[in-house]
């Protein structure tokens, strides 16, 4: 990590198009403004969960910091690793069934990484919050239900923590409380407090 001597509180960008990071970020009560990234997010052969996430996390922030020179970007992405093996966001109900299955009776570990960077000051960081959950062994009623009732399609791992997907877990291992969301904010804090951010 390149620490930052700038003393002015710098402007923020969330690059993401995700709404569970912008509702996240905000709990920090500071300015930002919001632009997608565009980004493949396709893994590369034999890349692990965590560095897939890692890779992508900063591919964003730097993408969308050619557009914002002068800002601190936040770039983030998240992967489930259920053995090694990487689970992203489903996109639809047999999917999302079909990681369910998947991860039924196992131990997944969320791999949420987050990046800051800031052109105009050359500052990079980049760091990953990994989230150990244990899934309860659920029937396909169970998955079924769930399923129609919260559709997280948008969401790695197929569950919502924060909502009704909690009652589909049996413990949650992490250092970071908000990483399973998607965005963890103490890793953020110390990033934008690094780059030149004031927070309070």
């Amino acid at each position: 990590m390149t620490i930052s001597s700038i003393s002015t509180n710098r402007q923020v960008v969330l690059g993401s198009s995700s709404v569970y990071r912008r509702e996240l970020l905000s709990r920090l009560r500071i300015p930002f403004t919001v632009h997608s990234p565009d980004v493949d997010e396709t893994p590369l052969d034999g890349e692990s969960p965590m560095r897939l996430a890692q890779r992508l996390a900063l591919a964003k922030a730097h993408a969308v910091a050619q557009k914002f020179p002068e800002s601190a970007v936040i770039g983030s992405d998240q992967v489930a690793d259920l053995d090694g093996l990487s689970l992203g966001k489903p996109g639809n109900f047999d999917r999302a069934t079909a990681q369910l299955r998947q991860m039924s009776g196992q131990t997944v570990v969320f791999q949420t990484a987050v990046a800051v960077v800031c052109h105009a000051t050359g500052f990079v960081a980049q760091d990953v919050a990994a989230v150990r959950v244990i899934f309860r062994d659920l029937t396909d009623d169970e998955i079924t239900a769930y399923l129609l009732a919260e559709t997280p399609y948008d969401c790695a791992g197929s569950a919502k923590s924060e909502g009704l997907g909690i009652a589909l877990l049996a413990s949650i291992d992490n250092d970071d409380p908000t990483a399973l969301v998607g965005l963890p904010l103490i890793r953020t804090c110390n990033m934008l407090r690094a780059a030149g951010v004031k927070l309070l």
